[in-house]
């Protein structure tokens, strides 16, 4: 039975390594997949999901919008499709995660996503809230904070290496201004009160 699924993790954890590893494995058994990524993320190119060590595949790209259950749809047309992997998920308006989920429902297809669960702030994105909300399956995918704890939350840093405590929620970058790190460091970079402005406790 086809399922929804979302693999998440903070900035630097693999997800689009692990993404495109799990989608070799279905080519190399000679099935077909079908890859989507944000078309705001165009850091390894127009329509490219890339890693960190190098690997990439070209990809469909996903804008606010766009109708993803159609998208999967006309695909599935053209063509058989063993699996659908979706990269930045974060991305995904609300809208867009359950036509996700109506595609696994009614079209029979797994859909396999993959991105950040939190913001810099540590607040939620509002393609994760939904794909905690409406997801089959979660895993996580863990990378380490520089204690060596499992790294929970990111920090923004801005072209001087300063941790920065405000700002629009995306912003696409890499190591160069993202740092995945523990709650608690995340908590002494950002300063205590963070987390209990804005009527949040």
């Amino acid at each position: 039975m086809a399922k929804l699924y979302f693999h998440y993790s903070t900035m630097n954890a693999g997800k689009s390594t692990v993404l495109l590893q799990a989608s070799h494995n279905y080519i190399e058994r000679g099935m077909k997949t079908y890859l989507m990524i944000a078309q705001l993320d165009n850091r390894a190119g127009e329509g490219r999901i890339g890693s960190r060590i190098g690997i990439g595949a070209n990809a469909d790209t996903f804008a606010p919008g766009d109708n993803l259950y159609t998208k999967i749809e006309q695909r599935l047309a053209k063509e058989d499709c063993a699996c659908v992997f979706v990269d930045e998920a974060q991305f995904l308006e609300r809208r867009q995660v359950w036509e996700l989920a109506r595609a696994v429902d009614d079209l029979n297809v797994p859909v396999m996503t993959y991105g950040l669960r939190v913001d810099f702030l540590g607040k939620l994105f509002p393609g994760s809230a939904a794909l905690l909300a409406l997801a089959d399956e979660m895993r996580e995918v863990r990378t380490i904070c520089k204690c060596g704890r499992k790294a929970t939350m990111v920090v923004r840093k801005d072209e001087y290496g300063q941790v920065l405590t405000s700002g629009d929620q995306v912003a696409i970058g890499g190591n160069d201004r993202y740092v995945s790190l523990c709650r608690k460091h995340w908590r002494e970079a950002m300063g205590e009160n963070i987390g209990t402005s804005d009527g949040e406790a």
